[in-house]
């Protein structure tokens, strides 16, 4: 038995030292020594990765093409001492705008400046200039500024089209959000024809909703395509704490495509008028009334030349209401926001026909549009 034993034990040993031998020899438990030549073998199926894929790319490009564009506002207005009596200037917001031509005209919101009584535009070169305010559109959130001096080497931003965007797509905005330098941020259009309340309580439709980040003082500044093209001007933010929530609107560019050149032109937009005065909104919803209620026609205006009436005094000393208008070319009208945004499709001197009821006969005429100017 113990010679069996004995046997047993040297053959276990035996195997040992061979099983450690092989072991100690294997090739992953050899040394990798500096030279690259001898590690060919483990290194030879991996490869460098990319530091910048095609997609970043694309977009560092349209950063470094457009941040020249966008500029960085800052406004001030007057203030008076209680005590002395003095007048002084003091820093009263920023924000955001972009370059619209060279001629030096800047493009920003109109809240970005109301209440200011001077403005400074930073260029993407660190330049200051004073400017003016040529005009403003507060029904669309929209101010035109021009920089004072000189206005050489100027690159005015793409303009694109409102028509080709799709649910889905990419967009980028620049701007300077706490007034940092320019900053890009990205995202997708999240919906199309959404519609938001302008300063002046007039709504502004056909806005684009955005999750790319909109934050305090990006507002004014443009919203991209993936052309490097302009397709709305950043206005709000829905968030309760005032940073981004995910929720941010623009300024659709055809509505800018139109605002801008009038103030340019006019110092505001040239629309096209009735020449009426409406009862308020909140009057005509307690009355549960669909139209828009003419109050006030102004005197030798194209709805007082058509024929159409406001309040007026009846022979027992009471006002009978004005005319009712419930159709403009056949297109319903339920409110007086309705009434608006079908003017803007035409321009002054444009003939349209208004359907109204007054008293209980609904009526029919042609009016000739007139201008705000």
């Amino acid at each position: 038995m113990k010679v069996k034993s004995l046997i047993f034990g040297v053959a276990l040993m035996i195997v040992g030292f061979i099983v450690g031998t092989s072991w100690k020899d294997s090739p992953s438990t050899q040394p990798i020594h500096d030279n690259p030549a001898q590690n060919t073998s483990i290194n030879e199926k991996y490869e460098a990765p990319r530091l910048v894929t095609d997609v970043e790319a694309a977009t560092i490009k349209l950063f470094e093409e457009v941040s020249p564009s966008v500029v960085f506002i800052t406004t001030s207005k007057l203030k008076q001492d209680f005590w002395t009596r003095d007048v002084f200037e003091v820093k009263s917001g920023s924000g955001s705008g972009f370059i619209w031509d060279k001629e030096g005209h800047i493009v920003t919101n109109y809240h970005v400046l109301e209440g200011s009584h001077s403005f400074k535009v930073a260029l993407s070169d660190q330049s200051v200039f004073d400017a003016e305010l040529v005009g403003a559109e507060p029904s669309k959130d929209l101010a035109v500024l021009k920089i004072k001096g000189k206005t050489k080497d100027l690159k005015p931003v793409r303009v694109g089209s409102y028509s080709e965007l799709k649910v889905g797509q990419s967009v980028y905005a620049i701007g300077n959000p706490f007034g940092l330098d320019h900053t890009l941020t990205t995202g997708i259009i999240s919906a199309l024809g959404r519609e938001i309340k302008s300063i002046s309580g007039r709504p502004i439709q056909d806005v684009i909703q955005t999750d790319a980040a909109i934050n305090p003082g990006n507002s004014g500044g443009p919203l991209l395509d993936s052309s490097h093209r302009l397709i709305g001007v950043n206005t709000q933010i829905y968030s309760p704490s005032g940073a981004s929530a995910g929720i941010g609107f623009s300024i659709p560019v055809d509505v800018v495509s139109w605002v801008v050149p009038d103030i340019i032109s006019y110092g505001k937009v040239n629309r096209a008028i009735l020449g009426v005065e409406l009862i308020t909104q909140q009057r005509a919803s307690a009355w549960e009334l669909e139209g828009a209620m003419i109050k006030i026609v102004k005197e030798h205006s194209s709805a007082d030349k058509a024929g159409l009436q406001g309040f007026r005094m009846n022979a027992n000393g009471y006002y009978d209401p004005g005319d009712i208008i419930v159709k403009v070319n056949g297109e319903s009208i339920q409110t007086n926001n309705d009434l608006f945004l079908v003017l803007e499709k035409y321009a002054p001197g444009d003939k349209i026909e208004v359907e109204y009821i007054r008293d209980t006969d609904i009526q029919n005429t042609i009016v000739q549009l007139g201008s705000s100017l």
